[in-house]
């Protein structure tokens, strides 16, 4: 498993935040209609716990698309620390513990990457709000953040869901 650096949790704050500024359809607006506009942060946020599901999983192809997601993330915001305003890259050692996905939750995993990439293939006008959301998710799932507490509610539920759908057969 691939550890978040300074420089990925600064990517993954930085698609949270120009996320949320696109969206923000203004006060006036939101009070007028709030449960419309939050309707269109939808996509994004399960894409963004789709995301975080992905970095948690072991190994396999859908492991190494998020590692390789995850070392890249890292990478360019380290770069973007260092070069762009003379910052220091690195890992923040806080000793966090992951909880992993057991089998039937790595199942569930792979039932929503078949569900995200027909979703993203089919849905033009979210197609973005699903990449980034992943993309998202990934470079904060495994932080020590309040994204990474909710890695394991996540994790816990998948593997919960996991257990409900195969032990039926």
């Amino acid at each position: 498993m691939t550890y978040v650096t300074f420089g990925g949790v600064t990517v993954g704050i930085c698609i949270l935040l120009a996320t949320a500024v696109k969206w923000w359809p203004g006060l006036k607006p939101l009070q007028k209609n709030a449960v419309s506009h939050i309707g269109r942060l939808l996509p994004f946020l399960l894409a963004w716990a789709y995301g975080v599901l992905t970095i948690l999983t072991v190994g396999g192809i859908i492991g190494w698309i998020a590692d390789t997601t995850l070392w890249i993330s890292n990478w360019l915001g380290d770069a973007a620390l260092v070069w762009g305003v003379g910052g220091k890259a690195g890992q923040h050692g806080t000793g966090v513990r992951y909880l992993p996905l057991s089998g039937p939750g790595n199942g569930i995993v792979l039932i929503l990457t078949v569900v995200m990439a027909v979703a993203r293939k089919k849905s033009g006008k979210y197609g973005d709000d699903l990449m980034m959301g992943t993309w998202c998710g990934i470079t904060l799932g495994t932080s020590a953040g309040v994204a990474g507490f909710a890695a394991v509610p996540l994790a816990q539920a998948a593997n919960v869901i996991g257990d409900h759908v195969y032990g039926a057969f």
